[in-house]
């Protein structure tokens, strides 16, 4: 299974305050860990919204506003893609994030047989076909 562990936006990451050397080099021991655990495919961290923007959807328009946004209780500051064969699992790696505040929330990602019947053999070939172009295959 796949999951992704969110991290959530602070007022620092959100005033674009960067890690210290030493934050740095603390993640990236965490990061080596999961690594070596085969769990880590992917983690970055996020730029402030204030040099983003949002698509809003609705009755058939697309609406752009710019950043910033301001509650940054739902921003994401980052995010980890993790494999595990359990949520447990994750939640027990992400325990020992370095992180001296904040939240990090875990949401399973979708997998192909998610979708049942509706991911047809035809549907199926074509995301199988789209993750090879995209390097993800």
């Amino acid at each position: 299974m796949r999951f992704m562990a969110i991290v959530k936006a602070t007022q620092d990451s959100e005033a674009g305050v960067l890690p210290t050397s030493e934050e740095f080099a603390e993640m990236g021991r965490f990061n080596e860990g999961l690594i070596k655990a085969g769990m880590m495919e992917t983690g970055e961290g996020l730029h402030p919204t204030a040099r983003g923007a949002r698509i809003d959807f609705s009755a058939g328009e697309p609406r752009v506003a710019h950043g910033p946004f301001k509650d940054t209780g739902d921003l994401v500051g980052g995010y980890w893609i993790i494999k595990a064969a359990s949520l447990d699992q994750v939640i027990d790696a992400m325990t020992r994030a370095p992180f001296p505040s904040g939240q990090v929330e875990i949401r399973r990602i979708y997998a192909a047989e998610d979708f049942g019947e509706a991911l047809t053999p035809e549907l199926r070939a074509q995301e199988d076909r789209l993750r090879a172009l995209a390097g993800n295959g």
